[in-house]
């Protein structure tokens, strides 16, 4: 079972649910969630989908009890930006340092990285089908929680004049649901260096065969140790053959010590 979670305190969560149960099929069930009805797209692809509602921010579900059997979780929301880009984005949660906005400290979730690309490369088509005027693009790994299981974030940025676009969000829902149906194993990356957003990685993802799963973003490589490395490529659903490094978008004082930790881990690099 695949689980598609929104929230309710979240206005472009709510409107990509929308469009989930309006265009996609979703079913309203007997069965309910936190109080809230839960939908069902069934046998999806073989494999039956719920859509389910939570009454808190999606980061901070750390200890919510969602369903067991889960084989995948993606989190339907808005993604926020003091530029107010327009943006389709995908990531996966989990925390490299600190937990400021909610999960563990230093603990990642499992990366789904074909399941993250799939929906990227949908939300590209949506994007150019529809001629939205939105960038899409990959994010780096930030935020809660912190899941011992496959998570995405599916998202829609980065102002209210965004969460509140019908056409966008339904970018967004098919995204998540071309994540839900994917079968087919990309070789997988770990990307490093760069800015929050690496469009280096997404075009990467969108004309390669290659799929990201966490990315550690510029900022967060001073938190970033053998340790952290070895996690990051432990916790992604596919082998993770490499990793893919923004060089230029690296401190020349982290430089060394990074590529000493790559090679500790066994892992290789490349630079682009």
């Amino acid at each position: 079972m695949i689980l598609i979670i929104a929230s309710k305190k979240d206005e472009a969560s709510l409107n990509i649910a929308e469009q989930l149960i309006k265009r996609h099929d979703f079913k309203k069930t007997s069965e309910e969630f936190m109080g809230n009805p839960v939908y069902l797209r069934e046998s999806f692809i073989g494999e039956d989908v719920k859509l389910i509602f939570v009454n808190q921010e999606t980061i901070y579900t750390q200890d919510a009890p969602f369903p067991e059997g889960s084989r995948l979780i993606i989190f339907i929301s808005r993604h926020k930006s003091k530029s107010g880009r327009p943006t389709l984005s995908v990531h996966t949660p989990g925390n490299i340092s600190e937990a400021l906005l909610g999960g563990i400290p230093r603990k990642v979730s499992i990366s789904p990285a074909s399941a993250m690309k799939e929906a990227l490369i949908e939300m590209k088509k949506a994007q150019e089908e529809m001629d939205l005027k939105y960038e899409v693009s990959y994010e780096c790994t930030h935020h809660g929680p912190s899941l011992d299981l496959p998570v995405m974030f599916a998202e829609l940025g980065s102002s209210p004049l965004q969460w509140r676009d019908s056409e966008a969000a339904d970018a967004v829902a098919r995204g998540a649901l071309a994540a839900a149906s994917t079968r087919r194993i990309y070789p997988s990356v770990l990307g490093i260096g760069g800015p929050h957003y690496n469009m280096k990685f997404t075009r990467k993802a969108l004309e390669t065969e290659v799929a990201f799963g966490h990315i550690i973003p510029k900022y967060a490589i001073g938190a970033l140790d053998g340790e952290m490395l070895r996690q990051c490529v432990e916790r992604t659903v596919e082998p993770v053959q490499k990793a893919i490094l923004d060089w230029k978008g690296i401190r020349g004082s982290e430089k060394k010590s990074l590529l000493e930790d790559l090679r500790k881990i066994g892992l290789e690099y490349e630079k682009i």
